[in-house]
């Protein structure tokens, strides 16, 4: 049997796709279109009414572990199967 290969990754994360859906800064948008370039949050004026939840968790179905996946979600929306991380420049 071949040993599975991991990709290289300077803070030592592993298989963490499918945990919970990520709360992001972002406002909710189906599309790209109009999206900031620089990598900053796409924060509408005024405020949208929803926020982005991205990537998946297994527990309805692996099908949403896609990191890509998103839905939107009042911010005040508290389940056990959203959660963040922790980010900071080095």
């Amino acid at each position: 049997m071949a040993r599975q290969r991991r990709a290289f990754s300077p803070a030592g994360c592993y298989d963490m796709a499918g945990n919970v859906w990520e709360w992001c800064e972002d406002d909710m948008h189906w599309g790209y279109t109009g999206a900031p370039t620089d990598g900053s949050a796409w924060i509408d004026n005024p405020r949208g009414s929803n926020r982005i939840n991205r990537g998946g968790s297994w527990y309805y179905d692996y099908s949403f572990t896609r990191c890509a996946d998103l839905n939107g979600y009042d911010p005040t929306n508290r389940t056990s199967l959203n959660g963040f991380r922790c980010a900071r420049t080095p």
